[in-house]
């Protein structure tokens, strides 16, 4: 009798076991298709666009919807610069934050700074945009933009980074406020992987007489390189799609300018300001290769990012 019961027992586990492994395998296959649905949507809507400019749609410069021109150089352009400046900037606070509270800050205030810090994640994007075009804006206008010009004007090269009259608007712009955008997340990501580090490590580290920013440099960041790479592609990604915040306040201007301070666009940037007004096939179809190539982008990034980690973890394991 107890022989039969541990028999049935056995039977309905292997049979639980055998549900739970295909329900995971098909949530697993589903995301995978829903990836690929979206991927085949957007090519077979960018193919009229594709087919009709051939290669000219990714170096041309024109946008004319009355003509039915298009190019999608700027939109990338702005993309990639807009999304450089915000890493340029919020990679260096988001790593001084994460250092600061797992190994400076009293420990009474970690929790509330860490709290407050991942609020801003919940703050919606359009709110930030109001932000930005009111108060940043002007207040870049009024200060930064003017010493930049004074400062890096007349420097060959970096002078070009900065010609122009001061307008608040521009790409220099929309790329502070992605900065504090992609912040939380990154610092996020950061902070927990840094948790992650054996307390035994730190304290032979100072026991050996090695300072806070040698600990730091030479035990953290080692250790959770791939942690602090998963969280910086984590904030590219986000800076890459950002939408309503970059359009508020980066000029929607379809041209392309060696100045940080000149309007540009994004491809978020132009999808949300015209589809709407999209009316001709050739319109529509070229909004849909944005997209495209919006995808294509973010997903290149992403690869790399996971071939990069892969290697990183191979190194660490010989």
């Amino acid at each position: 009798m107890a022989i039969a019961t541990v028999t049935a027992q056995h039977d309905r586990q292997r049979v639980y076991d055998s549900l739970f492994r295909n329900a995971t395998r098909g949530f697993a296959i589903l995301v995978l298709v829903l990836l690929g649905g979206v991927m085949v949507a957007l090519g077979v809507g960018a193919w009229p666009a594709f087919s009709h400019f051939g290669l000219d749609f990714l170096v041309s410069s024109a946008w004319n919807p009355v003509e039915d021109q298009y190019g999608a150089l700027p939109a990338i352009f702005g993309t990639l610069v807009t999304s450089l400046i915000a890493m340029l900037i919020g990679v260096p606070l988001a790593l001084g934050v994460a250092v600061f509270l797992t190994e400076l800050c009293p420990p009474i205030l970690r929790r509330p700074i860490a709290t407050m810090i991942e609020l801003l994640a919940a703050v919606p994007s359009i709110i930030y945009g109001i932000w930005g075009l009111f108060v940043l804006a002007p207040f870049l206008q009024l200060t930064v933009q003017p010493f930049l010009i004074d400062v890096f004007g007349d420097i060959p090269v970096i002078g070009l980074l900065f010609e122009g009259p001061p307008l608040g608007l521009g790409v220099l712009t929309a790329g502070f406020i992605l900065a504090m955008m992609v912040l939380p997340f990154i610092a996020a990501v950061m902070r927990d992987v840094f948790l992650t580090v054996p307390p035994m490590l730190r304290e032979s580290a100072y026991g050996l007489g090695a300072t806070t920013a040698e600990v730091v440099r030479d035990i953290v960041v080692p250790y959770t390189r791939t942690g602090i790479i998963g969280g910086v592609m984590l904030g590219l990604g986000r800076a890459l799609g950002e939408t309503m915040a970059v359009t508020f306040v980066i000029g929607n201007a379809h041209e392309i300018h060696a100045s940080l301070l000149a309007p540009g666009t994004t491809i978020s940037a132009t999808l949300a300001n015209e589809f709407t007004e999209a009316v001709t096939k050739l319109y529509i179809s070229s909004l849909f290769g944005l997209g495209f190539i919006l995808f294509v982008i973010t997903f290149l990034v992403l690869a790399a990012a996971k071939f990069m980690l892969i290697r990183l973890q191979r190194r660490a394991g010989t």
